[in-house]
C-alpha cells in the first residue's frame, strides 16, 4: 500500500482509495484519503 504524510494527523499513513493522477507538468502522483481522519492526502511520484 502506498503511504503519504497526513497534515492533520501529523504522521505517515497508508492511502485509502489510492488513485493515480498526472500533474500539470506530466509528473505522476497518487491521491487518496487518510484512514484515520478522512483528510485528502497526496504523494508525488510513482508508488
Amino acid at each position: 500500500m502506498p503511504q503519504a504524510y497526513c497534515m492533520k494527523c501529523r504522521k505517515k499513513v497508508e492511502i485509502r482509495n489510492p488513485q493515480s493522477v498526472t500533474l500539470k507538468n506530466k509528473r505522476p502522483a497518487t491521491q487518496g484519503t487518510c484512514p484515520n481522519c478522512g483528510t485528502k492526502v497526496f504523494r508525488i511520484g510513482k508508488g
